[in-house]
Parts: structure tokens; sequence; C-alpha cells
């Protein structure tokens, strides 16, 4: 393979990238889980919005997954795998709505966290494909956890 990218850095972008897809695979999973579970004076809302947020995550995994496999690298795709990559932690039962929020903002500024940690390596690599990706999943998670926050507020 010659993309003008070195194996080295290939490598070390798509292990970044499959930490990314770790922590997407994982708040997709804690999303849809407080899409089913959630209760209270909110649930209408809460419900609808977690579905959007999912389906959004959903669409973002292969992206992320066939970045990955464009540069060479196989992508994590099991449980296992996605436990030892994430940084998100997984919930504890079924916490209320207000704590259910809380976490999704943890989430989604993990998720951010771990973007933005790629950016040096991919910019050195001049991958530019790559550093869109993460400004396209940034600019995603960062208004959500924003939007999940004006929930909280008040």
């Amino acid at each position: 393979m010659d993309i003008g990218i070195s194996p080295q850095d290939r490598a070390e972008i798509a292990q970044g990238l499959s930490r990314l897809l770790a922590d997407t695979y994982t708040l997709y999973l804690k999303t849809h889980n407080f899409h089913w579970n959630v209760t209270g004076p909110q649930f209408r809302t809460l419900h609808l919005m977690f579905e959007e947020q999912y389906n959004e995550l959903w669409l973002a995994v292969d992206l992320v997954a066939e970045r990955i496999r464009t540069l060479g690298h196989p992508a994590p795709g099991s449980y296992g795998q996605f436990a030892k990559l994430t940084a998100i932690k997984d919930a504890d039962g079924v916490p209320p709505a207000d704590e259910m929020i809380r976490q999704l903002v943890e989430g989604h500024e993990t998720v951010c966290r771990t973007a933005r940690s790629l950016f040096d390596v991919v910019d050195r690599a001049s991958d530019e494909p790559s550093a869109d990706l993460l400004t396209q999943r940034l600019q995603v998670h960062e208004k959500t956890a924003w939007m999940l926050r004006s929930l909280l507020e008040g």
C-alpha cells in the first residue's frame, strides 16, 4: 500500500481510530440502553432525543471503521475488543433520567478528547481524510454534549 502515509503513521492512526471506534460504539450502546429504559416526566423528550442520538452514532461507527480499513488495518468489532479500547464507563443498572443525561454528556466529552488526541499524528502524516473525519465527529459530539448539558441547567 502506498497512499503517501508511512506504514508506521498508518498503524498509529489506525490504533487511535480504533479507540475512537470503541468509544463511539460504547456510547451508542449506552444511548440505546437509555432510550429503552428512560422514565419520568421527560420520558417522551428523552426517548426521542436518545433515539436520534443512537441512530447518528450507529452511522458513525461505520465511517470510523471504514477509515481504519482504508488505512490497511483491521477494525475492532467485538465487545471484548471495545471493552479493552474504550474510555467510556458502562452504566450500572438503570439510573434516573438526570443521571442518564449526565453520563451521556460525559460520554460525548470523552469521545471529543479521544478524537482530539489523534490530531498530532494525523497532521504529522498529512492525513486529511482522517482529520476531516475527526473534525466532523467533534462537531457532532460537542453539539450533542451542549444540548444534553442544557437539559441539566436550571
